[in-house]
This record gives C-alpha cells, structure tokens and sequence, in this order.
C-alpha cells in the first residue's frame, strides 16, 4: 500500500498521523503545512554518505507567531509527533536541513523573519529565526548604520540565529558568535516561553546588554540541544572602523604550518590581531576559486602531491595561505600592522599581500569580505572540486600550538588519502583554540566513493579521538557517534534535563545523541 506521505513518524501509523496533520492544518492554515512529494523533497536532501531515506520527513510546517510555534508544540505533545526546527540555513556540511531521523516533521522557520530592533548606540539587534545575514545586511546598509556582521561562509542565505545555536564562528573580532549572543526567547516542550538573562523581567531594558540575569546562566543549554525552540535572539554587533586593513601572508611549504601557528597565537593572543585568523590550504583557496579536480587528473583516489604543487603555482597560492585584517584608527592599525611586520620579519618566511596588491583578485576579495562583514557565496565553490554532492566537515578542535596543529593535519590527510580522498581543510584561529575545519568532499552519485566516504569519516572520528581530539560541531549523520566521545556523565545529565523538560520527547529527539 503506498502512502500519502513520505514516511511516518516512528510509532505512528498513517490514520494516527492524518488526525495529527488535520491539527496542524486547522491551527497553521492548510498551505503551511506540506505533505506533497513535491514539497517535501527539498527537506530530504543530504550532503552526508549515508541513504538520504535516513532523514526523510513525514511533513514540513511552517510558522509565522510564537503562538503559532506553541500551538505546534501543543499539537506534537498531543499525537507523539517529533519535530525537527530549521529556520534560514541549509546546514551544509553538517547535515542538511533534513532531520536526524526518518519520519521527523519539520518546523520550518523562515517566515519569521522580523528584525525587531537595532540599537545603533548601543550596537545591539534583536532578530526572529528568519532573517538572514543578507537581510540584515541590507537593513544596516539602506538605514545608514554604522555596524558590521560577523558570519560564516558562505554567509549570505544563513541567518544569525540558528548559526549561533549551532556555535558557528565567523572572520571578524566578534567572530566568537554566542559570546556575542546576548538575550533568547525559548519556546519550551511545554510551550511555556522562556526569555533568558534580564528578558524574563517585566518591562527591563536590558535583555540585549546584559547576558547573565540572575541565577543560573541558561542560554548555552539551548545551543546544539533538543531542549526548546529559539523563536528571539539579540547579538551585539561591531562598529564599523574607520580603518579595515586585510592582508594575506603565503607559505610556500606544507610542513610551514607548526611556525605559522607559533607565529600568530601570541598576535591573537594580544589582540594585536583582533579577528579570527584563517589558515587555509591550497585545496581549499584552488576550489573555493572554481579550480576542479579534472582539470588536472581524472585518475582515482587522492590527489598527488606534485598535482598540489602545480595548482599551488597556477593558482599563485600558498601552500598555507593566512588571512587577517587589522581594525581602528589610522594610528592603531600602522602600529599594529608594523608589529605584525616585525613579527614577520623575525619568522623568516611568508609573503605579506595587502589589498593594495590583492586588489580584486580571489580569494582575497571574498576572505576580506567575510573579514569586514559583507554577506558572499564564494565558498561553495568548494563542491566544484569533485563534483557529485557529497561535502561532511569533520572539525576537531585543538590548542593553538603549532605542534598540536601538524600532528591534527598529518593524521587527517593520511587517513583522507588512505581512503582515496583529498586533504581539503583549513584552520581558524580563536584567541587560544584551533577550529580544524576539513571538508570531506566526495562524489555522492558514486556508491563505492560513497561507501569509502563514510567510512573515512568512521576512521577520522575514531583515530583522532585515540589522540585525545574531539570534534565541535559534526553532520546529523554521526551525532550519537560523536556524543559517545564526551563520555557518559555528560550524556547522563544531558538526558536527565531532557527527560525533565521534554518529557514527551519531541523536540528534535537524537540531536546531538540527546534523547529521553
């Protein structure tokens, strides 16, 4: 017998579902809720090497209230019906928009999309889940206000709220996204709404100022969970410079990356470089550049390292390619870039290019971009380089040490290589911390590159937890894998604060690898 529907929730079957969606359909409007083939199919494609049918939603619907969002809530209490909340983003890279499980509805957010306010004084806005890094751009450029984003790439369809509840970082000095996250609205599983910090004090004017409140602190309990439904947040925002001055340091050799570590973690450290650094390899700056892999071999398997040095010369780039940007007055950044200059001079190595030099050449342009807050989509050039669909970004973090950052990329490309892949990866450089993004590119129309793909992944997860690195953010694929790395006390307390406020289990049940 073929259904209406794409799947079913786990546990239900179709009538029970049909009265669920009756409910929704009276409480939402009939054209917010989706059960069409159709319709539904954007929700179920995946990056990941794995059967997309793993992540196919029963339904898609959509809100425009938080009334509307309670109700939802009210309704997946009533019929046992877990629901899977995206708002603007396509997640790529790390799962799609797809749910972590077969037969989750999807609560699709993208119409609320309100920027309730911006304070120009005081650098503050306040946003739904809808409104993307664009919109807001635009916002802020049409009103004449002076204030600059922080995003991730590509940055212009994300939105600010749902790359803050995953802990996305961006390219700027506030590029730490929920250290700048300041004041949620939360819709619980019981569809009370809680506002954190000062927002649950009638009337106070501090909610986007101040984080803490009172008592607890709660607003990182409701980043990368299942425990309630983010429908506000408010962000501070960064004033504009009178001075941005990018510039990009090139270093001809692999084995450069442990000096260029040693050489600007006391810079960040200092905040003598104030934003978030990035090292990028070859592979990463040739195919955000629409550089493709057949351009210069169709031959199997990884890439060989004579290829990478002929597009590190074709494509005049580094084999390390270091990208910072000074911020202030005219007096703070000639100080500060003649320290960088000095700092230089006494590595001994690395090519200094400014944008005078660069002028619009990419990749600088968009690294200053995304450096200086304006919204591109350079970087999804990324999956030119093998073409086929198939992008998981595996992300360990580790110290910002020159020692810890070689042995992280030596093991990853052994491991890429071993299983026929290539070292795509950069690292991004926090005040004392490595971001270790790698992109596991791969061709998902090819079964046996699929299979090879996966278990790549298995082994990179499993070999760099043997040396004592875990991962900060993985694909919807493998978060019950990577939860098991954080050991059992955490997931204990993780599941008695689920149990407690989502007693039923709908919100999103196996994100993270937290369930009831």
């Amino acid at each position: 017998m073929t259904s209406k529907y794409m799947a079913l929730p786990q546990g239900m079957n179709e009538s029970q579902f049909d009265a669920a969606i009756a409910r929704f359909q009276a409480a939402l409007g009939a054209d917010n809720v989706m059960i069409d083939g159709d319709l539904v199919r954007p929700y179920n494609k995946v990056m990941m090497a794995v059967p997309s049918e793993e992540h196919t939603p029963s339904a898609v619907v959509t809100a425009t209230t938080v009334e509307q969002v309670q109700e939802v809530v009210k309704i997946c209490n009533e019929f046992k019906v877990p629901v899977w909340t995206i708002s603007t983003g396509r997640n790529f890279g790390y799962g799609s928009a797809a749910p972590v499980q077969r037969g989750q509805v999807v609560l699709d957010l993208r119409k609320m999309n309100k920027i309730i306010h911006v304070d120009p004084e005081l650098c503050t806005a306040l946003v739904e889940p809808g409104v993307t890094y664009q919109q807001l751009y635009d916002y802020l450029e049409e009103n004449n206000i002076p204030l600059m984003l922080s995003f991730s790439a590509p940055s212009a369809i994300a939105g600010p709220l749902g790359n803050t509840m995953d802990r996305g970082v961006g390219y700027t000095p506030y590029g730490e996204h929920f250290l700048m996250q300041c004041g949620m609205e939360v819709v619980l599983a019981n569809g009370d709404v809680l506002r954190t910090g000062m927002g649950s004090v009638k009337g106070d004017k501090a909610w986007q100022v101040f984080k803490w409140g009172y008592g607890p602190t709660l607003d990182g309990m409701f980043t990368q969970s299942n425990y309630g439904i983010c429908t506000k947040m408010g962000f501070w925002l960064m004033p504009k410079p009178p001075v941005f001055k990018p510039f990009e340091i090139q270093f001809p050799e692999d084995s450069d990356i442990s000096e260029i570590v040693e050489f600007i973690r006391p810079l960040r450290i200092a905040q003598v470089i104030p934003n978030s650094v990035v090292i990028a390899g070859v592979l990463w700056e040739a195919a955000t550049c629409n550089t493709r892999r057949s351009d210069y071999t169709t031959a199997p398997g990884a890439t060989p390292d004579a290829i990478l040095k002929q597009i590190q010369k074709d494509k005049g780039l580094g084999a390390w390619n270091v990208y910072a940007a000074l911020y202030g007055t005219p007096e703070q950044v000639e100080v500060n870039f003649n320290i960088v200059q000095g700092a230089l001079k006494q590595l001994g190595k690395g090519r200094l290019i400014t944008q005078e030099e660069a002028g619009e050449t990419q990749p600088f342009k968009y690294r200053s971009q995304l450096m200086s807050g304006v919204p591109n989509l350079q970087e999804f050039g990324l999956y030119n380089w093998r073409g086929g669909g198939g992008s998981m970004w595996f992300a360990p973090v580790s110290q910002a040490r020159g020692s810890e950052c070689d042995k992280q990329k030596s093991l990853a490309k052994k491991i890429l290589n071993k299983h026929g892949l290539d070292y795509v990866g950069e690292f991004i450089v926090g005040w004392r911390d490595m971001h270790h993004v790698i992109d596991v590119l791969y061709d998902r129309s090819n079964p046996e590159e699929t299979q090879r793909a996966n278990a790549c992944f298995n082994e990179l997860l499993d070999e760099f937890e043997k040396e004592g690195y875990a991962v900060y953010r993985v694909n919807t694929a493998f978060q019950e894998r990577v939860a098991q790395s954080y050991g059992t006390v955490k997931r204990n307390v993780e599941r008695t604060l689920k149990r407690a406020l989502d007693p039923n289990g709908i919100l999103a049940p196996g994100k993270c690898g937290i369930d009831i």
